[in-house]
């Protein structure tokens, strides 16, 4: 099955969501939704005969920048036993540095493997998934201060009196 028709067989299916569809000529398109919609969603692409999107192969976080002053989470899903490959875009704002992390629910409840990678983007670009069950850094000490993949992270010299910095 194509992207476009799955793209097009989710839109029939959640009239009510407001997807935005790639470009045409993307390389590896995603399809664009509301963070609000993305449990439903999920769950219908996983649960769904002919579709059974099994595996969550990657999460990826990624800081647009404050030009466009985004920031997006990516989920790379593949259905092993139809062979199928579709990637979800959400696109959150960027937060302020004191304001509250951007969020998105958690999708660890469809796929497990999302456990570890929600921690690692979280850790790492700093969005928060809401109801993941155990939301805490997964690579840096609990006390680290930042996200150091974000394009405004500021290194810090020292952590706990040992330099970090050169």
């Amino acid at each position: 099955m194509s992207f476009d028709e799955i793209a097009q067989q989710l839109q029939q299916a959640f009239t009510d969501v407001a997807f935005e569809l790639p470009d045409t000529k993307a390389l590896q398109p995603a399809l664009t939704l509301p963070p609000h919609a993305l449990p439903l969603v999920a769950a219908y692409l996983h649960d769904t005969q002919g579709l059974y999107f099994d595996f969550l192969s990657c999460l990826t976080a990624l800081d647009n920048g404050s030009q466009k002053n985004s920031l997006e989470v990516l989920y790379h899903l593949y259905s092993i036993p139809y062979h199928h490959q579709f990637v979800l875009r959400v696109l959150l704002p960027r937060n302020a540095p004191d304001a509250a992390l951007p969020s998105v629910p958690t999708v660890s409840t469809v796929w497990r493997s999302a456990l570890w990678h929600e921690r690692e983007a979280y850790d790492l670009v700093g969005i928060h998934f809401e109801n993941h069950p155990d939301l805490r850094r997964i690579l840096l000490p609990e006390d680290w201060e930042g996200h150091p993949l974000r394009k405004d992270y500021q290194h810090q010299d020292y952590y706990h009196g040992i330099r970090v910095a050169y």
